[in-house]
């Protein structure tokens, strides 16, 4: 009697507290999972580095004992004005002198991976006019390029995913949790074969040492907003039409970075999806949703009209793969 007691008191507990108990393993498994990425990329690619490491200090020495005219502190020096001038994007190198940096469509490129989020970082600001200006100019054009992307994927939403979902669902009666499932997985293979697979191909023909594998590699990180900034397209000292490769890469990047947002919103939509992601939000109570602070004069029919009104047009809106009604469909409908 006592153990049922207790079983049940336990049950009643873990149901108040569900969504705790749901945040609580959400945290512990994100910790897992960056515990366990450390682990692998320190595992996999600790021992490529102390190769790099080896094989560099070779070199050096070597150097060193070819040219005794040049001490090891001057040759030092060198290396770290020469490192330096790297990491912001200036080469030493004579076949890499040509390039640079900062023309036209080398700006509009940085810009573009500044406003998106992606920043390689193969090209930074030198001057401190440069660096301040990129602040003020980061500050108002990330809000600006976030406000531009969903309204721009809140256009196309309805046209690609909403309407064939509802085509499919009234015209051939298919259950619409059915097919929005089979159109979110349609639509992100489409999106992989146009933005990730076929681009891979062009870039590893038209960079001279990326391979597939790489290429790839540069997409996913590109349009995945990573920006890690080891695989930068059109930097080679033999590129053609440069000027006209980096603006292609410029509208590839925000092409593919509105669709990524399209799938991303699609896949929100499904209903499984919703179900899973309540489970840890935390529930509002009942007294908070129903109270409502009102001025005097407000306190009319029509206002009080007015305001439900709209809030059910908001909230039809707001439901995906749901179509308002016509207002002649709503009359003629009274008149029968």
């Amino acid at each position: 009697m006592l153990q049922s007691l207790a079983g049940s008191s336990c049950v009643r507990l873990v149901e108040q507290h569900r969504s705790a108990w749901c945040f609580a393993l959400l945290v512990l498994g994100y910790l897992l999972w960056l515990v366990f990425g450390a682990v692998v990329f320190s595992s996999v690619e600790l021992p490529y580095e102390d190769l790099l490491r080896q094989e560099l200090g070779k070199l050096k020495q070597r150097f060193l004992e070819d040219h005794t005219c040049l001490s090891e502190q001057q040759l030092e020096e060198f290396l770290m004005r020469v490192l330096e001038a790297s990491n912001y994007g200036v080469s030493v190198l004579s076949n890499a002198s040509g390039n640079w940096n900062w023309d036209f469509t080398s700006s509009l490129f940085f810009a573009s991976t500044v406003l998106s989020t992606t920043g390689y970082g193969h090209t930074v600001p030198l001057s401190d006019g440069g660096k301040a200006f990129c602040i003020i100019y980061s500050v108002i054009g990330i809000p600006f390029t976030l406000l531009f992307l969903t309204a721009v994927v809140q256009r196309i939403i309805v046209y690609v995913t909403r309407r064939p979902v509802l085509y499919f669902h009234i015209r051939w009666g298919f259950s619409k949790q059915v097919v929005a499932i089979i159109h979110a997985v349609v639509l992100g293979f489409i999106t992989v074969s146009c933005f990730f697979l076929i681009p891979a191909a062009i870039f590893s023909v038209l960079e001279d040492n990326w391979n597939f594998l790489e290429s790839f590699y540069f997409c996913f990180i590109s349009l995945s907003t990573i920006g890690l900034g080891d695989y930068v397209p059109g930097e080679g000292y033999n590129q053609k039409f440069r000027e006209l490769y980096k603006i292609g890469i410029t509208c590839y990047l925000l092409l593919g970075l509105i669709a990524m947002l399209v799938v991303l919103e699609t896949f929100c939509e499904l209903h499984e999806l919703k179900k899973f992601r309540k489970l840890f939000y935390v529930k509002k109570d009942k007294e908070e949703d129903q109270e409502q602070i009102m001025e005097h004069d407000q306190l009319s029919f029509s206002s009080i009209s007015d305001q439900a009104s709209s809030m059910k047009d908001d909230q039809k809106a707001n439901e995906p793969f749901v179509t308002s009604q016509s207002p002649t469909s709503n009359d003629s409908s009274l008149n029968n």
